[in-house]
């Protein structure tokens, strides 16, 4: 198999450094199935069982107070709800589980390559009990039942929104009419609307004319921005010491350059070093995504591209 080495990160480029990498070569197993397929299939397989015991047992109300979230269900100690209510939807509605999976699918497959896996399947999950906290708490007295992975989704397009607002973005409205916009503007249009249905309708009790449940919504959106905000800059003991991604330079501050990582230097005068400095990079590269690189990693590819355009 003859392999076209790329340019990375500028024009760095040289066969023993790049095309020999396990990952280029023929035998290299690649993972087969992401921790997003995975998402999507359980959501699936929760909304299938759902309905075979709706529909052929009969037992569907059992199987949703077993699972789906509920004032009642939570003051009973089922708080395993907090987390599977998203993998519960409407039966009745099959608009509610497509709109929820198109929606994971197009953030996800934008988002999981700069977040990882581990990071994107943490925060997903946050998200949704961020939104069945903020539901419970405004429903704890009139009572009621929530389901569906919205919460989810709607933290997904808060970062999405955050990392890319001006992209252009095309969808297609009713599944018919194609229509670009930017991601601000669909996400402080559904932000308005949430706070609007949350405010004038569920804060007071009432049925939301949307069909929505603004307040999982909030806080899924609210998990969305402080993890933008703040989590992924910032030195956690709980979290990796680096974060896979990197503010774009306009939301950048100068007065958080000390929660920078630590610096250090590498030796590259020597070529042997050098090539495992870059090795090394490399496999981060691979395994973390190019975001995860920190300002000295970068460095050094630029002084390894240098080195070698003078050759």
């Amino acid at each position: 198999m003859e392999l076209t080495c790329i340019h990375l990160y500028g024009a760095f480029t040289e066969t023993h450094m790049l095309c020999d990498r396990a990952y280029m070569r023929d035998d290299y197993h690649q993972p087969k199935t992401s921790v997003l397929v995975w998402l999507m299939v359980a959501i699936g397989a929760g909304f299938i069982l759902q309905t075979i015991f709706l529909r052929w047992f009969g037992v569907g109300g059992e199987f949703a107070n077993l699972f789906a979230l509920s004032i009642s269900g939570l003051q009973s100690g089922k708080v395993w709800t907090l987390v599977t209510y998203s993998f519960l939807h409407s039966p009745a509605n099959l608009m509610h589980i497509v709109g929820n999976l198109l929606g994971l699918y197009f953030l996800g497959r934008e988002l999981l390559p700069v977040m990882g896996e581990r990071r994107f399947l943490g925060f997903y999950t946050t998200a949704v009990v961020t939104g069945g906290l903020l539901w419970a708490a405004t429903n704890w007295h009139s009572g009621g039942m929530v389901l569906g992975a919205s919460a989810g989704v709607s933290g997904l397009l808060i970062i999405f929104a955050c990392f890319y607002p001006n992209r252009q973005v095309t969808f297609l409205l009713f599944f018919i009419l194609p229509v670009t916009l930017k991601p601000k503007y669909v996400a402080w249009a559904l932000l308005g609307l949430d706070l609007c249905g949350y405010m004038f309708y569920e804060v007071m009790g009432a049925v939301s004319p949307f069909g929505f449940a603004h307040s999982a919504h909030l806080g899924g959106m609210f998990a969305g921005w402080i993890y933008f905000r703040y989590v992924h800059e910032g030195q956690w003991r709980l979290l990796p010491s680096h974060a896979s991604f990197e503010l774009p330079k306009w939301a950048r501050r100068k007065s958080k350059q000390s929660l920078e990582s630590p610096r250090y230097q590498v030796n590259i005068g020597n070529r042997s070093d050098l090539k495992a400095e870059v090795d090394r990079i490399l496999d981060k590269i691979n395994s973390q995504g190019f975001g995860s690189l920190t300002d000295e990693e970068k460095r050094v590819l630029d002084s390894a591209k240098d080195m070698l355009s003078r050759r």
